[in-house]
Formats: C-alpha cells, structure tokens, sequence
C-alpha cells in the first residue's frame, strides 16, 4: 500500500479529493481543524458545509452549472450525489438540505476505510510526501502565511470582480475595437454612449440596490476597488474621467469622440469571453444585467459571471499550478477548491476531484489526468493554468469557457444543448 496522501480541509474539495483518492485504493490523511477551531463562516463541525446559499445552481444539462455536476456525476462525485438524496424544490435548480446533504457527506467519508480524519489545525503545508491543500478562501492565518512562504508571493485578497460577458452577445454594430491613442492594436472592445444614453445609465446605476455583505466580509473590503456605483455617486462626470473616460477614442459610426465609453477586454486567449473593465461592482445580480444592458451594445448581453465583492483569498494559479492541480516547481503539492481560482461550491468541488484524481494517478505511478478541453471541467483546469490570461479572478463554470462548435447555431438553446451532449460524450472515467 502505498504512503498516505495528506488533504488539508474538509470542504466540498477536500471531500471530494479524498474520496476519489481511496476510491482508488490510496489512504488519505484529511485533516479538518472543525470543531477545535472555526472560520468567522462556520458553524457546523460537519464537513462539506454550506457557508451561504443552499443552491447548487441550475440543474438542466443545457446550462453551463448543470452541464458541470452531469460531468461531475459521471466521475463519481460524492457531492452531487447527495445533494440530489437531500435535494429541497427549487424549480430549475439543485438545492438542498444543507444540513441534512453536510450531514450525508460526513457519514460517507467516516465510512470509508482509507480515509483518516484528524479534527485538528494543520498550520502548514507538509514538505514531503503528496499532499492536497483544499481549505478554502478562508484558510487559517497560520496556514495562509505558509502557503504564502511555498509559493514564494502573497496570496490575492478578492475583493472584487468586474462581470464577462459573452463575445457572441456584444452588438459588434455598436461597438468598435481600437486601443486608447492607437496603441496596443485593437485589444480593446469599445461600447460607447452619447450624451443622453449616458445620463440614463448613470441614474440607474447611482440608485440600483446592492448585495447585502457579510459582518466578516466588511472589514477593509473597499480597498483599492472602489464599486463602480460608489464612484459614480461621487458625481455625474466621475467615472467619465474614470473607468469610462473616452479620451483617445473615436467612434468610427460617428468619427467622433465618444460622450463615455466602456472597455472589454479579453478574459481568455480564445476570445470568448470578455471582461467589463474598471466595473467591479456590489450590486444584485439582477440590478446588474438590468442596469449594464442599458450599455447600447450590451443590450443583449450574456453574463457568465456577474461582479461580486466578498473576502475570497485565492493564488495567483498561472504560472503556479499545472492544469493537473498540482504546482509546478512542487508537484507532489496540489491545490483544490476556491483557493485555485474556482468561483463556487461545485466548481470547488469539481477541483477536489481533478486533484484527487491526480494525487492518486501520482502515488501509483500513473499518467496525469486531463479531461478533454470541449468539457467543462476540461475548460475550468485549463483556465487555472492559463498564463495568458493577466487579470486573473476567480471563474464559475461557463459556456463561454468552451470552444465554439465548428457549425455555428444561432438558437442558444439549442447551441447549448450540442455543447452539452459534445462535452458528456467526451468524459470518461480515467
């Protein structure tokens, strides 16, 4: 038999990391400082807690959420299996009993003769041996000092994301690519505003509603990422000598110098995604798409990911971490969950598999595992170790991370289902 793998934290990855491991017949160590110890978010000495929704997202393999957990499902997944037995009606979506499914995951963990659980802090990554780091975004001080020390730069303190968009959903009609003062080529994607669609916007944007924020996520959160709607609340023509200035600019339907302009930039190297830049933003997610869509050509935009703000402390995983989980200068070191730069309780969870995967392939002397790149665990481990992308932010699953079917389909529903059917296909157990 060979030597006990180490995973640290048990969380939706560090379970699922663990499981896969002695699925596979390798003992693990899982080291969980619950209930000795507790984050500022955690209540329950159960493992795989649910910090704040209960929603797993949607459910229907057409959807980018639903996609991930039928790809999650067909690996084993210990996660969606039981939130499907505890699962409370939520019309489209996969909810549960959060602490009937924590409850379920616990006693299956306990139950597995390979899994050792060790209810105390683990200050430090070990040096030797293979070892999984899952514990979260909310590591201990201790913990997140070494983890700081081994990847030899501090750890990135999210406390604020702009939204993406879709390429295919920008009106390119309304829009025009070029950089500010002709340089950088046309890197940038322009959607530009006159004088009164601007006025409209910056009255929705000052009094659209904001997300309610946690008592521990409150502390220092505005620190160098001012919301755009505080910024705007500062004055009318703030943020157009800010984020939306339209100096060095000019809209080539009008030959004119836009009245204010918003920048997307690229979010990965395909292009199919683009980020909405200097508009981090705490407002609701349905604020968010009402009140951007106001953006002449984001009229029909497609989010993949709104902006959130929240305490999240994540690696900087490009140029740190392989595709495989594990880091580059250490790899018998691996890291799973929201600390990779996943953005979500199954996204963590589709982590902690990928890495257990990968620790056990590891210990036994196996070939790496890598799910094709037309997948949507495929599409999220090649996110993680992406160096192209610069701004790196936490990412959820999204279609837009696929590659394009080679026909294209115009009807979403129907596009969506194909990469959905074209990705299952290419899943399989390694």
């Amino acid at each position: 038999m060979t030597e006990p793998v180490t995973v640290i934290g048990g969380g939706f990855a560090g379970c699922e990391a663990a499981m896969q491991l002695a699925k596979r017949g390798v003992p693990v160590r899982l080291y969980e400082m619950k209930p000795k110890k507790y984050s500022p978010a955690h209540k329950s000495e159960n493992l795989c807690e649910l910090v704040c929704s209960n929603s797993f997202k949607a459910a229907r393999v057409e959807s980018a959420a639903g996609l991930l957990k039928a790809e999650m499902e067909k690996l084993g997944s210990v996660c969606v299996k039981y939130a499907k037995e505890n699962a409370v009606p939520a019309g489209g979506a996969l909810a549960v009993d959060r602490d009937l499914f924590s409850a379920a995951v616990t006693k299956a963990v306990l139950a597995e003769p390979l899994i050792e659980i060790v209810r105390e802090e683990c200050a430090s990554v070990p040096r030797s041996g293979i070892v999984i780091v899952a514990a979260g975004p909310l590591a201990s001080e201790a913990l997140s000092a070494d983890i700081e020390n081994l990847c030899g730069a501090p750890l990135s303190f999210f406390d604020a994301a702009a939204p993406i968009v879709t390429a295919e959903s920008i009106d390119m009609a309304r829009a025009f690519t070029q950089s500010r003062y002709e340089k950088g080529g046309d890197d940038y994607v322009n959607c530009p505003m006159n004088k009164a669609e601007y006025e409209a916007f910056y009255e929705a944007l000052i009094s659209a509603e904001t997300a309610v924020l946690h008592d521990f996520e409150k502390d220092g959160i505005y620190e160098g990422c001012m919301p755009i709607e505080v910024m705007a609340k500062r004055g009318e023509n703030t943020i157009r000598f800010g984020p939306m200035k339209p100096v060095g600019l000019r809209d080539p339907a009008t030959g004119h110098r836009p009245w204010a302009v918003l920048q997307l930039r690229k979010e990965n190297a395909a292009g199919t995604l683009f980020n909405l830049v200097g508009f981090q933003t705490n407002l609701k997610f349905g604020e968010q798409q009402r009140v951007f869509s106001l953006i002449p050509a984001l009229k029909n935009a497609e989010f993949v990911r709104y902006g959130v703000m929240h305490r999240n402390t994540f690696l900087k995983s490009p140029g740190l971490l392989t595709s495989h989980f594990n880091m580059i200068e250490h790899p018998d070191i691996f890291f799973a969950g929201q600390i990779t730069g996943v953005e979500g309780y199954m996204e963590s969870a589709a982590a902690g598999i990928l890495a257990g995967i990968n620790a056990a392939n590891r210990a036994l002397g196996k070939e790496p595992f890598l799910p094709p790149e037309i997948s949507m665990l495929g599409a999220l481990a090649r996110y993680i170790a992406d160096t192209s992308v610069k701004d790196f932010q936490p990412m959820g699953a999204a279609m837009g991370l696929l590659p394009p079917l080679d026909t294209k389909i115009r009807d979403k529903k129907q596009r969506y289902a194909m990469l959905a059917q074209r990705a299952l296909d290419s899943i399989k157990e390694p």
